[in-house]
């Protein structure tokens, strides 16, 4: 079957595809150790011997070496841990690029504008396929009412559903083995080959007594219903061919079952001149036992066949036509309404999943901004410690430097140091305003339940023009 909803399929998809990998983290910029900077710089050991040597003098207004390391230190790890910020900041709009609501969006409209062409479309094309089957069995019944007409039948035709039809058949089946044991019991006594040619013998008078006996019945007597006076003729005519060959063959059993006890070695030929003489002249009363039982099995048979269909020739097949064509038209119309029901329930599951997805994608919107206003707040706190931890590694090296000065200091020495702060850009290409993303996803997901409403609308209306098809084909 085609596809359906590409353009709700494709958007769907993207849902499904996760838009980040990443692990949440506000441990982002280290804290300067100054017990450690102080250890590595030697500032205790340098400050005392600078200070002995009067260095920086009095007059100085520069930082010395030492200070200036200090500083150079304290501004490595300003721009180690700004550029971290920077890969925060790119990470966060990555994960903005990755929400993709614009395309979302797109993807929404698109949609909308299909979905409901391609149900229709799928509607369409079940009504076209069930306008040829309600047609095909429009023609079956009109066949069928034509048939009844020109016969004169006023009732409903008997067909037999699967069952009934292997039970008869079941039943033929067990006739012709029951008369089988039978006969094969009674003739066994005097065969030459025991109780195998008994059987083969008895078989073989079964299969003729009860088949002829279906035959008949099935091709010819019941032809005796039939309208057509010719009919009438040839069904009368194969009921006494019928009646005839059934006596004609159990009366042949008996006599034959008599001359098998005597061993008789030509016992078919003295069968057939017994029947031409004296039909009726059988001396054992186990003979007329098996003419007997032959008569009511060949009766079964005979009635059997009889009514295996509707005993009015042609009538039944009429009649299974109309069935079969009944059957393959309500069939095929419950899979289309299946089908169809099938397709909005995906479509509604989508949809639903597509509005969820939406609000969770705000939500992430909302966190990553959020993060990332965390983040710019703590590389400014960050610049603060670091300016704190430069002022107190001045301090070491200058109270050292104190110590062992027999010179006045420089007046510097009393001047706290100023950290260069870096300001980061926060704005991004893919940031959306709040309110603006709010009022779009509101927008969209309004969209979708509208189209979700449609759809259902549209599968309703599509049932009822389904059981429509039988107004216009008024049948039965």
């Amino acid at each position: 079957m085609a596809a359906r909803f590409d353009a709700l399929n494709r958007l769907w998809t993207t849902v499904r595809e996760s838009n980040h990998d990443f692990r949440a983290s506000t441990d982002i910029f280290p804290i300067l150790d100054t017990e450690k900077v102080s250890r590595n710089l030697e500032l205790n050991e340098r400050g005392e011997a600078n200070g002995t040597n009067n260095r920086p003098v009095k007059s100085a207004r520069a930082l010395d070496e030492v200070e200036q390391q200090i500083v150079a230190k304290v501004e490595e790890e300003k721009k180690g841990s700004y550029q971290l910020l920077e890969d925060q900041f790119a990470t966060f709009s990555d994960r903005l690029r990755n929400l993709d609501f614009e395309g979302q969006f797109g993807l929404i409209r698109q949609a909308n504008f299909t979905s409901l062409s391609d149900f229709k479309a799928e509607v369409t094309v079940g009504q076209d396929e069930l306008h040829g089957l309600r047609r095909d069995l429009k023609v079956a019944e009109e066949e069928l009412e034509n048939f009844k007409e020109k016969h004169g039948l006023r009732r409903a035709a008997k067909v037999s559903n699967g069952a009934h039809m292997a039970f008869k058949v079941s039943l033929l089946i067990f006739l012709l083995l029951i008369e089988t044991i039978l006969n094969g019991n009674f003739l066994a006594k005097g065969s030459q080959q025991g109780i195998l040619g008994g059987v083969t013998d008895a078989f073989s008078f079964a299969l003729l007594n009860i088949g002829s006996a279906l035959f008949l019945a099935f091709f010819c007597v019941r032809f005796l219903v039939h309208r057509n006076w010719f009919l009438k003729l040839l069904g009368f005519i194969g009921l006494l061919i019928y009646i005839g060959m059934t006596v004609s063959i159990n009366l042949a059993l008996a006599h034959f079952r008599e001359l098998s006890e005597t061993a008789f070695a030509d016992a078919g030929r003295e069968v057939i001149r017994r029947m031409l003489s004296t039909p009726l002249g059988l001396a054992d009363l186990s003979s007329w036992t098996l003419f007997g039982i032959g008569i009511m099995f060949s009766l079964i048979a005979f009635v059997d066949g009889c009514l295996l269909v509707d005993p009015y020739p042609g009538f039944g097949s009429t009649q299974k036509r109309v069935k079969l064509a009944r059957d393959e038209y309500i069939g095929r119309k419950e899979d289309l309404i299946g089908t169809l029901k099938d397709i909005r329930d995906d479509h509604n599951d989508k949809v639903e999943a597509i509005i969820r997805d939406l609000s969770q994608r705000r939500s992430e919107h909302n966190a990553i901004l959020s993060h990332r206003t965390r983040s710019s707040s703590l590389f400014v706190e960050h610049q603060n410690q670091l300016e704190r931890g430069a002022n107190a590694l001045l301090t070491i090296y200058r109270e050292a430097n104190r110590k062992t000065r027999s010179d006045p200091e420089p007046k510097y020495f009393s001047t706290a140091y100023k950290l260069d702060r870096l300001t980061p850009t926060q704005t991004s290409p893919d940031e959306w305003n709040d309110r603006e993303l709010a009022d779009r996803i509101n927008t969209a997901q309004t969209e979708l339940s509208e189209q979700m409403r449609k759809i259902s609308e549209e599968f309703e209306a599509a049932v009822t023009r389904y059981h429509q098809l039988d107004n216009l084909f008024p049948g039965a």
